[in-house]
């Protein structure tokens, strides 16, 4: 595209840099629009040769919005069978059962640490339903999609920026294989590196999906508090009601002994 404005403009000017004498208006103006695009173009050129990162950066957000698999329609979901039981590790560096969430309702959501766009956001309207459904039996369950940056370590200082209580909100990382399964089979959200969500998802004290809503959008986070809470008034379910099958553990050595609780 630039050669063919070059060569439009060359054919134009004369060996001395100036405009022929003889050129028509219709070609002055011609002139003019082909400088104003190859001068656009070599800026357009020059800030993706300076950023390298910017289509790949680019990319990854339109990925965010629009994942690969439709997500299923946002609201509230009539209680299906039990999700999957998993073993991930928890920011202290214990390992984390989600067996422990049983006769919890707990809210899912995928982000990573490193994350230049929403995720920030994201976790600060899971803090703020913390702080507005304070029962101890309402948790909230975190997901890295970028489990090899995002070590116990940098999670612990991640969730420190929220003040997140290490018994109401869980920051999990491990085996992105375990990740992405728990992300795509229990959550019903897309999880890849760099790649998520901003939903967050509702699970019954029986570890049924009740529902999901958009985080950063106000009026959905009203209807996801009033979902968690309606959910938090149901009875307890039986515990040794609905046994089912464990995923894989989260292929990271716990560096402590007993699980996160």
């Amino acid at each position: 595209m630039a050669t063919f404005l070059l060569a439009i403009v060359s054919r134009s000017i004369g060996t001395s840099g100036c405009l022929k004498h003889s050129s028509s208006p219709m070609q002055s103006v011609l002139i003019a629009a082909s400088l104003f695009l190859l001068l656009a173009a070599c800026t357009v050129g020059c800030q993706e040769r300076s950023d390298p990162e910017n289509t790949v950066s680019a990319t990854a957000k339109r990925q965010m919005i629009e994942p690969a698999q439709p997500l299923p329609a946002s609201g509230r979901m009539e209680p299906g069978e039990p999700a999957a039981p998993f073993v991930l590790t928890e920011r202290s560096g214990a390992a984390f059962d989600s067996a422990s969430l049983r006769g919890k309702v707990w809210l899912g959501s995928v982000f990573f640490a490193n994350c230049p766009g929403p995720c920030f956001r994201e976790n600060q309207a899971i803090a703020e339903i913390l702080g507005l459904i304070s029962e101890p039996d309402f948790i909230a369950v975190s997901l890295t999609c970028d489990p090899e940056n995002d070590t116990p370590d940098v999670l612990r200082r991640y969730a420190d920026r929220f003040e997140a209580d290490p018994t109401r909100w869980k920051f999990l990382t491990g085996s992105m294989e375990i990740i992405k399964a728990v992300a795509n089979t229990t959550l019903l959200l897309p999880a890849e590196v760099g790649i998520h969500s901003e939903r967050g998802v509702v699970f019954d004290r029986e570890g049924r999906l009740r529902g999901s809503y958009h985080l950063l959008q106000p009026d959905r986070v009203s209807l996801l508090v009033k979902l968690i809470r309606d959910v938090l008034a149901e009875p307890a379910p039986d515990a040794a009601a609905n046994p089912v099958d464990r995923l894989p553990d989260s292929g990271i050595a716990p560096t402590s002994g007993e699980p996160a609780r």
